[in-house]
């Protein structure tokens, strides 16, 4: 190792900088034989060049295999220095408990602090009183009897311990009426949707927000929430945000522009 260091020095390298720059692979001490072996390989295919150094594998009280690429946060060592009360898996069953309550609609908003708001990527903020008597008037519940959310991907934000995110991909079938319109028995499926939902030290709701990761899946023209339901359904509220996505005119003009100049360059260069 020292040789390798010397050598190092001789060619103007800095060890240190090639030390911090390597991939930094933390090992489980419960893991099997194989299971470390797959973990070497996949280290070193990451991006370590010569053999793995002792320096560079760790092992990791959580029982985890956790190789952190350049960039990525250490998100155990992050939640493990929060100072909030409610630690991460309390606080992940806080939130299942507050879906299963309908997010305040089936307990009578007692999961929500007083202080809470809806805030969603078009919709909000909205107040606790504001946004019960909003969800009371849609009855999406009776318009779709089988509606699924399908939640998954809970985890706690290392630099908000107090924000659980998750994910959603809801299908529904549409068998009621729909804000005095009759069922039209179009099943739904709406593009995946980030959630997140805020809390105190108390536990209770403060923030709720969603949005759209990926518009072009689903069959409800790339909208969420409410929106979406209302759309797939024939049934779009008369707004500009409970439609589709579509480009401004300004903004088609320029990428007309683009496209025209990428196309001149081309002729200059002699190409067709």
């Amino acid at each position: 190792r020292r040789r390798r260091r010397r050598r190092r020095r001789r060619r103007g390298e800095d060890p240190s900088a090639l030390q911090s720059a390597t991939p930094v692979c933390q090992v489980s001490e419960a893991m099997d034989p194989l299971s470390l072996l797959v973990s070497i390989v996949a280290f070193r295919s990451a991006g370590s060049s010569s053999a793995v150094r002792s320096s560079s594998i760790a092992f990791c009280r959580g029982g985890k295999l956790a190789c952190l690429i350049e960039g990525e946060v250490d998100e155990e060592a992050m939640l493990a220095r929060s100072t909030f009360p409610i630690k991460p898996p309390a606080l992940i069953a806080r939130a299942k408990q507050v879906l299963e309550a309908g997010v305040g609609t089936k307990d009578g908003g007692e999961c929500l602090a007083p202080d809470f708001e809806f805030c969603a990527a078009v919709v909000g903020p909205l107040g606790r009183e504001e946004y019960l008597a909003a969800l009371g008037t849609f009855k999406l519940e009776d318009a779709f009897p089988d509606i699924n959310p399908n939640y998954y991907g809970f985890r706690v934000d290392p630099f908000e311990p107090n924000r659980v995110w998750f994910m959603s991909r809801s299908t529904a079938t549409h068998t009621g009426p729909l804000l005095g319109k009759p069922p039209t028995g179009k099943k739904l499926s709406l593009p995946p949707q980030q959630f997140h939902l805020d809390f105190n030290e108390g536990g209770l709701l403060r923030e709720i927000g969603f949005y759209v990761v990926d518009r072009r899946q689903g069959n409800t023209g790339g909208l969420g929430g409410a929106f979406g339901y209302f759309f797939g359904t024939g049934n779009p509220l008369p707004i500009p945000e409970c439609q589709p996505y579509k480009p401004s005119k300004r903004f088609r003009l320029l990428n007309f522009a683009g496209r025209i100049g990428t196309r001149l360059k081309k002729l200059k260069g002699g190409d067709l």
